[in-house]
């Protein structure tokens, strides 16, 4: 073997052998990362047709959501600088999406689970602007918001900061970390006599309807509970309710639940949130 293929030989191995650790992902391949699986952006911020999501008009808003205080639509979230964030500053975006205002003072609705994300790493906050940087813009008017009253969402306790080192150093850490900026406590906790989520004492309780196309989908109980939630069933069967939309009886589960979107997540970061699954205290 002459030097010169001896050497490439040995670099090709040197690469081969690095771990996937140091391989680190780039600030944008993140951002994409987290908001087409755990954040499902497109859940909501993609136009959907009688045929679904319009993908060619991908996070450009316009869904109408509407509740008892207000009706609203989801935002353009696209680099469109005239409909869209496209003149919007970092800042101006990093205070949307974990302050839930936007450049011109006006309350962005519960809907968007500004509250969930407070518990974003700056790191994570400053991939996920770098990637919608990143976006085809796509020229879409939303309508405006109309309030009937400003409601103040809160996080569920012990979400409302970012996690230390430490708690990121385990997997019920790490997990509860994908949980709380996948706002699943948004839907799987159970709600007051006003609509308010009940945190103290339903978290993860599931029970809320969601009326659409499918008919109504109710959220499941994702505690620990033997009888009503998930206390029975097995790492696995979790794994795919999750990813692929099956429950254990092999049923079909309904939207709203992001399945595509989950379906995208690495397999340790799913096992990450089944870790944390799991210490959620039962209630039936």
């Amino acid at each position: 073997m002459s030097a010169y293929r001896h050497l490439a030989a040995v670099t090709l191995a040197a690469v081969l052998t690095i771990p996937a650790a140091a391989r680190a992902e780039t600030p944008v391949q993140r951002g994409d990362y987290l908001a087409n699986s755990i954040l499902a952006c497109g859940n909501c911020h993609t136009p959907r047709g009688p045929d679904g999501p319009q993908l060619d008009r991908a996070l450009s808003g316009g869904n109408r959501f509407e509740a008892p205080p207000f009706t609203v639509h989801s935002s353009n979230i696209t680099p469109d600088r005239e409909t869209g964030i496209g003149s919007w500053s970092d800042a101006e975006l990093k205070t949307a999406i974990v302050g839930g205002v936007r450049p011109d003072g006006v309350p962005l609705a519960p809907i968007m689970p500004s509250a969930f994300y407070q518990v974003m790493t700056g790191d994570d906050l400053d991939a996920l602007v770098a990637y919608l940087r990143t976006v085809r813009p796509v020229a879409n008017t939303v309508p405006a918001p109309e309030y009937r009253a400003i409601v103040q969402a809160e996080p569920p306790p012990g979400f409302a900061q970012p996690p230390s080192a430490a708690e990121l150093a385990t997997p019920e850490g790490r997990g509860r970390y994908l949980v709380g900026i996948g706002h699943c406590m948004e839907c799987h906790t159970t709600r007051g006599p006003h609509g308010e989520p009940d945190f103290a004492g339903g978290l993860g309780a599931g029970g809320m309807e969601f009326p659409g196309p499918w008919g109504t989908s109710v959220a499941a109980n994702i505690t620990q509970s033997r009888t009503n939630g998930l206390g029975d069933w097995s790492d696995a069967e979790i794994a795919r309710a999750i990813t692929e939309g099956v429950g254990r009886d092999g049923a079909r589960l309904k939207p709203p639940m992001a399945f595509g979107a989950y379906a995208r997540m690495k397999p340790e970061d799913v096992t990450d949130i089944v870790a944390y699954l799991r210490t959620l205290p039962a209630i039936d």
